[in-house]
């Protein structure tokens, strides 16, 4: 019967490796707790600290620059694909942007701690032309502080976490299950949280056509363009008359938005 023990004792480094890239390349499910499972192996002496560091991140590398690539490649069109099986990108699209436009290549080295944020720089970094030498030496730097980084605390605290792994049997024969299931669950609850926010915006949706026939007629009207500074200036087009504003600008300059007039917002 499948064991994950098993699995891990005989295929460490070859499925950390593999586990590492598929989650780089956009598989929704979180690699930080195998890199502490197996920072713990290598604290029980079943493993090499640094060959395992050496599997995660060349793992991590190798799946960011397929997505930098592509991304240098088809330009924004990969933003749009992510939008369709990520589980949360309106918000990490927009934070990946603002994070870019302070930090540049040093985005890099903390993407990897930031829920959503590593699938979203990659492709990022090659839309806006990064250089790529400085992409691999911010990148391998990101990847070796983040792996580093977990292995360590598993390594350190591999006694505790080899309690925690023996409370909750997840080295038992039906392991494997009970990992499925509980990515199975995390995965449905971000959908489902996606789902009810797309049916929100549906009902309170206006269509361009009716706030065409809205300018047309003159009526009174407050436009918000919510996009990124980089999105307008690359269309080169806005709806005339729209007010500029950042999405975390919503709530500091709610001000100057007429409180007696109809508020549409629009974004990418």
């Amino acid at each position: 019967m499948f064991s994950f023990r098993l699995l891990l004792l005989q295929h460490g480094y070859l499925f950390l490796f593999l586990y590492v890239l598929g989650v780089q390349i956009g598989v929704p499910i979180p690699a930080d707790p195998l890199l502490l499972i197996m920072g713990a192996m290598a604290g029980d002496h079943h493993y090499g600290l640094g060959l395992a560091f050496a599997a995660a991140a060349s793992g991590a590398l190798l799946g960011d620059c397929v997505w930098y690539e592509l991304g240098r490649r088809r330009g924004r069109s990969i933003l749009r694909l992510l939008c369709k099986f990520s589980l949360e990108p309106d918000t990490c699209i927009r934070k990946t942007e603002s994070t870019f436009t302070k930090r540049g290549a040093g985005a890099l080295l903390v993407a990897k701690f930031i829920p959503g944020m590593s699938l979203v720089s990659m492709p990022l970094a090659g839309i806006i032309r990064m250089p790529r030498s400085r992409f691999l030496f911010a990148d391998a730097a990101g990847c070796s502080i983040w792996a580093i980084a977990y292995l360590t605390v598993g390594d350190l605290f591999h006694r505790q976490i080899d309690s925690f792994i023996r409370l909750f049997g997840l080295f038992g024969e039906r392991a494997g299950l009970g990992i499925l299931l509980l990515v199975g669950l995390y995965v449905a609850y971000r959908l489902m949280q996606r789902w009810r926010l797309r049916r929100d915006l549906r009902i309170n949706r206006i269509a361009p056509e009716a706030l065409l026939k809205l300018l047309q007629e003159s009526r009174p009207v407050t436009i918000v363009d919510l996009r990124h500074a980089s999105d307008i200036e690359q269309e080169g087009l806005k709806i005339p008359g729209a007010m500029i504003l950042r999405p975390d600008q919503l709530r500091s300059r709610s001000g100057a938005i007429p409180a007696d007039l109809e508020t549409i917002l629009y974004c990418t």
